[in-house]
């Protein structure tokens, strides 16, 4: 087959009526313009009709950068012959939108024996521990996972407790359980990762399988949505047990076993307490995928202390933005705004600040809501969550500054303040005893910036909020103007301008009139910001070999998003694959 890209289509006038529709619909009810791609591809490649057989649509997008939208289609196409497919190839040798259909296939190695002395062991169920023990399981290696929180189901109630109610359960929040972090998101499906092995597209093709909308296959910018994404991962942990995989959940691992030979460290097992009961117990183990949750603080601080090759990483902070959908859908599709093909409009905005400090907007969240996402009592966290719909009242998004390991809190107070006094005093003397930057430093700022958060908030996991147009002015906000934010359990309006570092503040009220200029009514005042968003990634990272392994303690395997290889839901899902892949070349 051939794959032709940059086919491009009038966007489609809505159907009003039954009897305005051709037998040519998507099953949305939208025009399904097969036969005009047909003609496009029949022009592009200069082919008869006789020529083009099967026609498959593999990606649609939208270009709007003039008035006029353009439906942007990759499709594949089956000529009637082989023959005929390389002559194209060769007609058109350097025309990079006319392209053989590459193999996309995953292909598993060859399964395992059943009976395994010891089996592998997945530490979190993120989507990085999802796809590690579905690969894993698939291959017939009966994985063992072990997730700290509870099952999405039970997930929900704690989570809605905080929200409504101002209860925080620390094991049972946005940030712990089943699915990890992007279950309370928005599904969002699209990554910059390199992919030559196309492991996306097993990851999308799994997913399908367990119940998401067959449109991620096709749509550039895919989401599931959150309360879809139950039902997923629910059906991918059913996936996983049917084939072999023992999944324990309210299982936290609290050390590890780790014996040195000639060979160097080698990992032998785990400590467990399971919170259900509170025992503790040995799991031997020589191969565990590590895929912790970039809020797992303790776990990081436990695996620092057994000496596990760790490194401060950079991370971003900032606030959550709301408008009116229907700005963004204006600003973004002009007289278009409202057409049911185009859905919810988003946004990705960069600026390059004078101070040196980039701005960038994070994790957007069309038609969705601002939501509590702590973990930890005494702090404020903010995230962004959409439904399938996307069809809530309010836009919004982080807007966010990059910090270094150069801007984190080395001294011995912020690690005492983060980490207790015993803990935080050892911390502090490892700095002084020559380390540049210490690789928990990361957490010393976002508990700071979160503790500082819940006292701005009122000390009761409200959030702090300013509107746009106060904050650029740096004066209080004290009444709310159009745009009524999202946030629960509540917003105090307050002066956020202390709430970061003076730098990244400066940042942000140069990039707001920016925005603005790029996207009309970004920077109206009565947009409202709420502080603060912190867990944008993991401040740690877990430094590992090529062969995906601890630099200095073999059979630990660290990844996804907690242990800094990953940036959202399908990264972390390729990256699960790419471990579980490893585990299974010294196993199988």
């Amino acid at each position: 087959m051939l794959r032709l890209s940059e086919l491009k289509l009038p966007l489609p006038p809505i159907i009003r009526c039954e009897a305005d529709a051709t037998e040519d619909v998507w099953a949305d009810g939208l025009p399904h313009p097969l036969t005009e791609l047909r003609r496009l591809v029949m022009e592009t490649l200069n082919v008869a009709d006789s020529d083009v057989g099967e026609l498959q649509v593999f990606k649609r997008s939208f270009d709007a950068r003039k008035t006029d939208i353009k439906v942007v289609y990759i499709v594949d196409v089956a000529l009637v012959s082989a023959a005929l497919e390389q002559q194209v190839l060769h007609t058109y040798p350097d025309h990079s939108h006319i392209q053989p259909t590459p193999e996309m296939a995953y292909h598993l190695m060859a399964k395992a024996p059943v009976n395994l002395q010891k089996r592998p062991v997945v530490v979190g169920f993120g989507p990085c521990g999802i796809f590690a023990a579905l690969i894993l399981a698939q291959m017939g290696l009966q994985p063992i996972v072990l997730e700290r929180g509870k099952k999405v189901r039970e997930r929900i109630p704690d989570t809605w407790n905080l929200w409504r109610k101002r209860i925080l359960n620390p094991e049972s929040n946005v940030q712990f359980g089943e699915g990890g972090a992007g279950t309370f998101s928005d599904g969002k499906l699209y990554s910059q990762i390199k992919d030559p092995r196309h492991l996306g597209r097993k990851v999308m093709t799994e997913l399908v399988n367990a119940g998401a909308s067959p449109d991620i296959l096709v749509n550039a910018h895919p989401h599931i949505g959150t309360f879809k994404l139950v039902n997923v991962v629910e059906n991918l942990r059913s996936h996983i047990i049917a084939l072999g995989g023992d999944i324990r959940f309210e299982q936290r691992v609290i050390d590890i076993d780790v014996q040195t030979d000639l060979h160097g460290r080698q990992l032998r097992g785990l400590t467990i307490l399971n919170q259900t009961n509170g025992q503790t117990y040995e799991l031997q183990a020589d191969h565990v995928i590590m895929e912790l949750g970039h809020s797992a603080r303790d776990t990081f601080a436990m695996l620092h202390d057994r000496g596990v090759a760790l490194q401060p990483k950079p991370f971003s902070v900032g606030f959550r933005i709301e408008h009116p959908q229907s700005v963004i859908d204006h600003a973004r599709w002009g007289r278009h705004a409202g057409h049911p093909m185009l859905s919810a409009a988003d946004y990705k905005l960069v600026h390059h600040a004078s101070n040196g400090q980039t701005v960038y907007s994070f994790c957007m969240c069309p038609g969705g809501v601002v939501v509590a996402a702590t973990s930890e009592s005494g702090c404020v966290v903010t995230n962004g969550m959409s439904q399938h719909s996307r069809n809530s009242r309010n836009a919004n998004a982080a807007l966010v500054v990059g910090v270094d390991p150069c801007d984190y809190p080395q001294h011995a107070s912020a690690f005492v303040q983060a980490f207790g006094e015993s803990d935080g005093e050892r911390y502090a003397g490892e700095v002084l005893a020559g380390l540049a930057a210490h690789p928990l430093s990361g957490i010393n700022l976002q508990r700071q910036l979160e503790s500082k958060a819940f006292v701005q908030g009122g000390s009761n996991y409200d959030a702090p909020g300013q509107l746009v147009g106060d904050f650029i002015a740096d004066k209080a906000s004290d009444t709310l103007g159009a745009v009524i934010p999202s946030y629960q359990p509540g917003v105090k309006l307050c002066n956020l301008s202390h709430s970061l570092h003076p730098k990244a503040i400066a940042a942000l009220r140069e990039a707001l009139p920016a925005f603005g200029k790029k996207i009309k009514g970004f920077d109206m005042p009565d947009a409202v910001l709420t502080g603060v968003e912190t867990r944008t990634s993991s401040p740690v990272r877990m430094v590992r070999s090529d062969d995906f392994q601890s630099t200095n303690t073999a059979g630990l395997y660290p990844g996804g998003e907690g242990a800094g290889y990953a940036g959202g839901i399908l990264s972390s899902a390729v990256d699960g694959i790419k471990l579980a892949e490893a585990v299974a070349l010294l196993m199988v």
